[in-house]
C-alpha cells in the first residue's frame, strides 16, 4: 500500500510540472518551494545552474523568473 503512495507523489509532482510549464505564472508559492526541493533533494543530476536557481526559489519563491521556472519543471518532467 505504500507503494501506491509514491506512485501516487510521483505522478502529482509530473502533472505539477506540466502545469507549470504551461502557465508558471500561476503558480502558487509553496508549488514553487515544492518544486525547487525536489530539484534539489531528489536530483543528483542537476547541473550548477539548475541547484542555483531550486536554492533561489526556496529561499525567494517570488522572486523567481518564468524561464528559471521552466527550466526546473523540464528537469522534473525529463527524470520522469
Amino acid at each position: 500500500m505504500s507503494d501506491d503512495r509514491v506512485l501516487h507523489a510521483a505522478s502529482s509532482l509530473r502533472d505539477l510540472g506540466r502545469k507549470a510549464l504551461h502557465s508558471p505564472k500561476l503558480l502558487t508559492r509553496e508549488k514553487v518551494i515544492r518544486l525547487a526541493e525536489h530539484v534539489l533533494k531528489g536530483d543528483e543530476h542537476a547541473n550548477e545552474l539548475e541547484r542555483e536557481i531550486a536554492k533561489k526559489a526556496t529561499h525567494n519563491p517570488e522572486g523567481v523568473e518564468v524561464d528559471q521556472l521552466e527550466l526546473l519543471e523540464k528537469k522534473i518532467l525529463k527524470d520522469k
